[in-house]
C-alpha cells in the first residue's frame, strides 16, 4: 500500500487553504453553507469518526472542479471526522503525476483517502460521472480549437459551468451520493 503520511503532514489545514484563496473562495464557501445532507447520510457518515481516517487532496484555487466539489468533501470530512490536508497542484507535482487522470492529465481535485496508518484505501476524482456527462456533453458545442470562436466561446462555457457549480443543487447531490457510494462500495470497516 502506498503511505502518503509525508505527503498529508506536508499537507494545508482546511482553514489555512480556505483562507489562502483568491480566486474561487466565495463560490467555494457558498456551496460549503448551502450543500445539505438527509439525516440518514449524516448517521451514515459519522460511523467513520472512531477510524481515524484521512484524506490529502491535490487541489488549486483556479480550478472550478475544486470549487464546487471540495466544499462538499468538507462536510463529508466534518461528519465522518476525516482529517484533510490540502497540496496545490502545480507545487506537488511529483505526487499530482502518480494520480494522473486518463494516464496523462492533470486534473483536480484528487481526494485520496488515507487509513490512521497513511496508506493509502481510496481516491477520488476529478468528477462524479454526472458531472463528467455534463462537462463533456458541453464541450461537444464548443466550436474547434483553431477556430477564432473558440476562446469566446470556451469564456461562456467557464460561466455556464461555474454558475451551474455554485447553483444547481441537483449537481451538488450527484456530487455527494458518488462520494458516498466510494465508502459504501469500499467497505471501508474492513481497512481501518
Amino acid at each position: 500500500m502506498n503511505n502518503l503520511t509525508n505527503w498529508f503532514e506536508k499537507g494545508l489545514t482546511v482553514h489555512k487553504y480556505i483562507s489562502s484563496m483568491n480566486v474561487h473562495q466565495d463560490n467555494l464557501l457558498k456551496v460549503y453553507n448551502n450543500v445539505s445532507f438527509s439525516n440518514e447520510e449524516v448517521e451514515y457518515l459519522q460511523n467513520f469518526q472512531q477510524h481515524q481516517l484521512r484524506a490529502v487532496i491535490l487541489t488549486a484555487d483556479w480550478c472550478g472542479d475544486a470549487m464546487v466539489n471540495l466544499p462538499i468533501f468538507m462536510r463529508i470530512a466534518n461528519e465522518a471526522l476525516i482529517e484533510t490536508r490540502y497540496l496545490i497542484r502545480d507545487q506537488n507535482l511529483e505526487l499530482m503525476d502518480q494520480y494522473l487522470t486518463n494516464g496523462t492529465a492533470r486534473s483536480i481535485p484528487i481526494i485520496i483517502l488515507l487509513n490512521k496508518d497513511g496508506e493509502e484505501i481510496a481516491k477520488w476524482g476529478p468528477r462524479a460521472p454526472f458531472v463528467q456527462s455534463l462537462v463533456d456533453k458541453l464541450k461537444q458545442e464548443l466550436p474547434p480549437k483553431e477556430s477564432p470562436e473558440h476562446e469566446q466561446a470556451f469564456k461562456q462555457f467557464i460561466s455556464i459551468l461555474t454558475e451551474k457549480f455554485t447553483a444547481d443543487e441537483s449537481l451538488w447531490k450527484e456530487v455527494k451520493q458518488d462520494f458516498i457510494q466510494l465508502l459504501k462500495a469500499r467497505n471501508f470497516m474492513t481497512y481501518v
